[in-house]
This record gives C-alpha cells, structure tokens and sequence, in this order.
C-alpha cells in the first residue's frame, strides 16, 4: 500500500505538479478496466482514482455516467472495484477509489477499508460527504493507514476549507468549477484562488479537478497547483472506440502522455 503523498513527494522532487488519471472500474469490462488503467501508469499518471459506479451520480456529468452505466449494466459490484484496484496497485503506484458514500455504507465502512487495504488500495476519495459527516469513515481510515481525501469548491467557506484541510490525509481535492464533471474548453479562473485558500490551512497538498483535457490545459493548472486530475477526458477515449480495445488503449496512451509532459513543462 502506497499513500499518495508518495506521488507528490515525487513530483515536488522535480518540481513539478502529479498527474492523477481516473477511470471508472469495469468499463469497457472488469478487465479491460483494469488494462487501461495500466497503460495510463506507464505512460505517465502518478496516481490512479478508480471509480466506483453508483447508479445516482450527483457529480458525474454524462461521458462519466455513461461508461458507469456500462458497468452497472454488465453486472460490476463492489468486489470488482478491490480486484481492480489490487491490479493497478500492484504497479506501485498510489491506487485511491473514488466513490459515493451510499455503496461504501451498504458494503460496511469498517470491512471496506479492512479490504481497500488489503488489496493495496491507497484511500477513498468522497465527493458526497464532508469531514465533520463522515467520522466513521475518517476512523476506520486511521485504523488501517488510508489516506482520507475530500473536496472543497469556489463556494467553501473559509471556516470549511480549513476542517477539511484539517481533516484530509494524502490531498485535497479542489473542484475547480460549480457543476459536474467533464472536460471544458477552459480551466477555470476560479481554480487558482481556491488553491490559495486551501493553503493558507497548512502544507497538505491540492490537487485541481474538472474539466482538464489536454496538455496545455494541464500546464496551465500545474503552474499553481500540487496536482492535476483528469477523469472525462480518460474515459472519452474509451467510449469513442467501444469496438477497438486497441484503438481505445492507443489513444489512452496519447492523451496520457501529452497531460503528464504538460504538468513537466509548467511554469512553477
């Protein structure tokens, strides 16, 4: 099991922002999954979020919720989510899910971080529950060294911000815009002061998600941030070769490595 603070002890170390890829787990398949997320560590991701399909989404936007319907549709449980996690984090890479509270409450918050941990799982990312909602979660974390991410937005107060600075273990994610996930044209101008904000609480690093597509777009939010997360755009490359494993992987390949040489061009 590797914290994720390993990955960005390593990009500090070359000055430069991590690279955080997402992928819903069993899309196009368990396997295929587990397969492409695979190929975005070798060509260049610092760390893995895998995602946990749930069937009532409140932050993914459609290209996101279309690969987890997939999922949901071909029978993915939970159980399938730790056997992609344990094939990812078996690269040596910090390994984190990305879930919704619901399915971790149904499975049992204590056996699930019992079995992220056994699987080589690095923590959870919870975009629906807060720090002060989620102290069952932030227990059974501590119990067996997980790392506890949670977000913060444009519209967090101050006094939020600073528990869930407080509170967080491995990153801070900072939604950079007031909607759902998907890649955008533009970062958003809100991004940069909501990292500052973010610092202003301690050393934890801050990692920007939503809406990154390319490496330009990566260059410019590595300039000011400790990470970078791209998610919609990931799984785009997949749903626009459902039919192609290799095409899919090909073009995986290349969006990874244009978004990992932005964050090392950046700026700092």
């Amino acid at each position: 099991m590797t914290s994720t603070s390993a990955a960005f002890e390593k990009a500090r170390a070359e000055d430069r922002a991590a690279l955080i890829g997402y992928l819903p787990a069993g899309y196009p398949t368990v396997e295929g999954s587990a397969k492409a997320l695979q190929v975005m560590v070798d060509a260049g991701c610092d760390a893995i979020e895998i995602g946990l399909p749930y069937s009532d989404p409140v932050m993914d936007g459609p290209t996101i919720q279309a690969a987890a319907q997939h999922a949901l549709d071909a029978g993915v449980r939970t159980s399938d989510v730790l056997r992609v996690v344990e094939a990812v984090a078996a690269t040596g890479v910090p390994t984190l899910v990305m879930t919704y509270w619901n399915p971790i409450e149904r499975y049992g918050v204590e056996r699930f971080a019992a079995d992220l941990a056994q699987a080589g799982g690095a923590g959870l990312i919870t975009p629906d529950i807060t720090p002060d909602h989620g102290t069952e979660w932030i227990a059974a974390a501590d119990a067996h060294d997980l790392d506890k991410v949670f977000l913060v937005a444009p519209s967090s107060t101050d006094d939020r911000i600073a528990m869930t600075a407080s509170e967080s273990r491995g990153f801070v994610y900072a939604a950079a815009v007031m909607g759902v996930t998907g890649a955008r044209d533009a970062s958003s101008d809100l991004a940069g002061p909501l990292v500052d904000r973010v610092r202003s609480n301690g050393d934890i690093p801050v990692a920007v998600g939503i809406g990154v597509s390319n490496g330009d777009q990566a260059a410019d939010v590595a300039s000011y941030a400790d990470g970078v997360i791209v998610g919609s755009a990931f799984v785009r490359c997949l749903l626009d070769h459902p039919d192609d494993e290799a095409a899919g992987l090909e073009a995986l390949r290349a969006l990874t490595t244009d978004l990992a040489e932005g964050v090392r061009r950046a700026a700092r």
